[in-house]
């Protein structure tokens, strides 16, 4: 490939980023692992995972929505729903992630697979979980599938850029 210009052999040429993320607003999805603690209650604490449809099955109120919650939403949103019954007059629920949903690396990397988010991960530590890259990667950024809002949307990211749970990330092969 003599006479090519880096931007004309780069791999993902045309894409655009991916959203920014801001993993401070991290929102509840499915697969993710919630504990919810009622203070003064020890028998209504308990783990839970957010099922297909968003969903967790809290004893004595049944499905509560939870996707797309913030974790303070959600321990207000059960705490008014016991209020309402009357079931506890005065609850004090708190929310806490015990295990968030996986993030794919594929591609280039030493060992591809689905690896747990973590908060504040970037692109850079999501491929040093996977390993690191080959000796073939290309490193300046990677390819990206992304749900924002009820969206599949596609683009690059780059080593400093965000992580959101959920994303597929495809770490390109370098053209020698």
């Amino acid at each position: 490939m003599t006479g090519c210009c880096l931007a004309a052999c780069s791999p993902g040429r045309g894409l655009t980023p991916v959203p920014a993320y801001d993993p401070i607003q991290y929102r509840l999805g499915t697969d993710d692992e919630v504990r919810l603690m009622t203070y003064g209650q020890d028998q209504l604490t308990s783990d839970f995972r957010i099922d297909s449809a968003g969903n967790i099955d809290v004893p004595l109120l049944g499905d509560v929505h939870a996707s797309g919650l913030t974790t303070r939403e959600l321990g207000q949103s059960i705490t008014a729903s016991l209020r309402q019954k009357a079931i506890l007059r005065d609850a004090k629920i708190a929310v806490q992630v015990t295990a968030y949903r996986l993030v794919s690396v594929i591609g280039e990397v030493e060992h591809p697979g689905q690896y747990a988010y973590q908060p504040g991960m970037t692109l850079l530590s999501a491929i040093a979980a996977a390993g690191g890259f080959t000796y073939r990667s290309w490193e300046r950024y990677a390819y990206a599938i992304r749900q924002e809002g009820g969206n599949t949307v596609t683009g690059l990211l780059y080593p400093q850029n965000f992580v959101k749970p959920g994303d597929v990330i495809k770490v390109y092969e370098r053209h020698f």
